[in-house]
């Protein structure tokens, strides 16, 4: 290593004033390289086990009720200390540590989404066509329509009968189970779909998953390949056709979370987004303990189709918490809520070198840089954003510089460029103070994503510093 006195001036003046951009692998220790390879392998897991948000709320209760977190009751007096969860209709789930000064100083909040791009299931989707049984879908969230033909899907979700019973639905991620696909044209005869732009070539209405295929015994009956195929499900839940329409079921993606790379540094998986800072939002929340200010951890349900719903942001759910944990304070919530800080922990897109032209590289955020601030998202001219203040950006700053989190900022590609939204901006108009705060991601609502998992492990301790800060 080069002696500080053998550096020329401008060399020691760079230093001293430039930010650092080397790779973040050569900034932090190889104990902090084993602890996040450690940390991603129950990330891992996790993706496998939830899929679905509803899937990620079974995982997400699970854990907390073995840290100790017990239902809320508005009814009850907490102390310092307490850890109790919300179930929001088991799609949504809120897991808060009370504070040594409660709800005075307002609270720390850390919000992720659970839900993910994928196809959904239409009210009517099993249909038969030339001795052919498909699904009808309504595709979910922003996808590229061409990247999901011929990628092996599993069904995932529940049918609720109409007297109340509850069947969960999971197949097709089992090796013995069969697995669905959608369909798409052999080369030799996809002379005019290659000719076509991407959006006419790919449409809604083409995203059928094929489900079947041999008739219903020897009966010359029509549909009896739909037949067949409804007899399968009546035989193995106790359902007719009709129950389709009291159901939520969705196709996802059927592969498992792998390590990626010949140096296993970055996790292959569906999902990344957002349960790459949805898992390190649940973890840092269970390992908070007696913080300063009350802590909520709220893992919510549909941003990935604009946060509206009783499970989405847009809900009352969250203020109406709040205001039940100001009144035990004797505060108002609309206090309480001038007060509070957020990290809206969701993704960015990380450079992709291939498609370098799409991002502005002094702006951009890269893997294995760590934990990515993005002060604001939106599109064009800062449309449908909040963009965090000078004050509360430098207030981030030095809480994870204090701690040693390795950080970087970033922006969601070039202006013009296109662009996105968070929840943050509905946490803003709550009158409290947000950024957004998670991981870089590659590939970003495709099939399958790419994440650092020393970026993952710092969203993690980016977190878990904010709320004990």
């Amino acid at each position: 290593m080069q002696d500080k006195k053998d550096k020329s001036k401008a060399a020691l003046l760079k230093e001293k004033l430039f930010m650092n951009r080397k790779n973040g692998c050569r900034k932090v220790s190889a104990d902090d390289v084993k602890k996040a390879d450690e940390f991603c392998e129950e990330y891992k897991n996790f993706l496998n086990q939830a899929k679905i948000e509803r899937e990620a709320v079974i995982y997400a209760l699970e854990a907390a009720k073995i840290a100790g977190f017990t239902e809320y009751d508005h009814n009850m007096t907490y102390k310092p200390g307490d850890k109790v969860y919300v179930n929001n209709r088991g799609k949504a789930i809120m897991l808060a540590v009370i504070g040594k000064n409660g709800t005075h100083n307002g609270v720390r909040l850390g919000i992720a989404h659970i839900d993910s791009p994928r196809l959904d299931l239409k009210p009517n989707p099993l249909y038969e066509s030339n001795d052919l049984a498909l699904f009808k879908t309504h595709y979910y969230g922003g996808i590229k329509k061409y990247q999901w033909p011929t990628v092996p899907l599993a069904l995932h979700g529940v049918i609720v009968m109409k007297y109340g019973t509850v069947l969960t639905v999971d197949i097709g991620e089992d090796e013995n189970d069969p697995c669905f696909c959608v369909t798409d044209l052999l080369p030799h005869l996809a002379v005019d779909q290659m000719s076509q732009v991407m959006t006419k070539a790919f449409n809604g209405e083409h995203l059928n998953v094929l489900v079947g295929s041999r008739p219903f015994n020897e009966d010359e009956e029509s549909e009896s390949v739909k037949l067949n195929i409804l007899n399968i499900l009546f035989e193995k839940y106790g359902i007719s056709e009709e129950d389709f329409l009291s159901a939520d079921l969705h196709m996802v993606p059927a592969s498992k979370a792998r390590d990626l790379g010949f140096d296993r540094s970055m996790i292959a998986a569906y999902g990344h987004d957002d349960k790459v800072c949805a898992y390190p939002a649940l973890m840092a929340a269970i390992d908070t303990e007696l913080p300063d200010s009350t802590v909520i951890t709220v893992l919510t349900d549909r941003e990935e189709i604009g946060s509206d719903g009783n499970t989405g942001m847009k809900s009352t759910f969250l203020i109406d918490f709040i205001s039940d944990l100001a009144e035990a304070d004797g505060e108002k919530a609309r206090h309480v809520m001038a007060k509070s800080t957020c990290l809206s922990a969701d993704v960015n897109a990380a450079f992709d070198p291939t498609y370098a032209s799409a991002f502005e590289a002094n702006n951009s955020s890269f893997i294995n840089n760590g934990a990515v601030i993005t002060k604001y998202t939106g599109s064009g001219g800062k449309y449908s954003t909040s963009d965090a203040s000078a004050e509360y950006m430098a207030k981030i700053r030095k809480i994870l510089d204090d701690k040693g989190v390795l950080w970087q900022t970033g922006e969601l590609g070039k202006v013009d460029g296109g662009g996105g939204g968070t929840i943050a901006k509905f946490v803003a108009n709550l009158n409290a103070d947000v950024v957004d705060l998670g991981v870089p991601v590659l590939s970003m609502h495709a099939p399958m994503e790419v994440v650092s998992k020393i970026d993952v492990y710092m969203t993690y301790r980016a977190l878990y510093e904010f709320y004990m800060a």
